[in-house]
């Protein structure tokens, strides 16, 4: 079990359950690419052609890599955090992280990047469909990943809110 947890003031709120095998399945990218459907506030937003949702991503001036959209079935969210830097988080196997996101903590497993669509990063995926986390990460503006055994980075969320906007409105479009 894939367990989430947010941790405010000393209290624990449980953000997210999945199966192993749910979260053992390869979420981005899709083998028949990407196209470019707009952009907001610094983030692109893109139709992943064969899973027929959209994903919205952004480089930040650190060169760092954020990526969320939806699992295939559209049962949760996702969010992929990618660094120049070693993470520690290696392709295909689960690792505990922490994301920090403007003072609201919260741990859960990453699954190790599967695909080159980041080559060069190291880096991974969580899935989340708790509302406390999907708010904070569109409402707030830096998440610092602490990798268990490797140093932390920070990633710029600024714009979230718009890009998930206009994701939304993509993948209504997609059916």
């Amino acid at each position: 079990m894939v367990n989430f947890k947010a941790v405010a003031g000393g209290i624990s709120i449980a953000v997210l359950s999945a199966t192993l095998a749910f979260a053992a399945d390869p979420i981005p990218p899709g083998d028949d690419g990407f196209t470019k459907y707009g952009d907001a506030e610094g983030w692109n937003v893109f139709v992943d052609n064969e899973r027929g949702s959209c994903l919205i991503e952004r480089v930040d001036e650190a060169g760092n890599i954020v990526q969320m959209g939806l699992t295939k079935d559209h049962a949760f969210g996702y969010l992929g955090v990618f660094s120049k830097g070693d993470t520690g988080i290696k392709k295909g196997k689960e690792t505990e992280i922490f994301l920090d996101i403007d003072g609201v903590l919260f741990s859960s497993t990453s699954t190790g990047l599967k695909g080159n669509i980041t080559k060069g990063y190291s880096g991974g995926y969580v899935l989340a469909n708790n509302p406390v986390f999907i708010d904070a990460v569109k409402t707030k503006h830096v998440m610092t990943v602490f990798p268990k055994k490797a140093a932390a980075f920070k990633v710029d969320l600024h714009g979230t809110y718009k890009a998930m906007d206009m994701a939304r409105k993509c993948n209504a479009e997609q059916g």
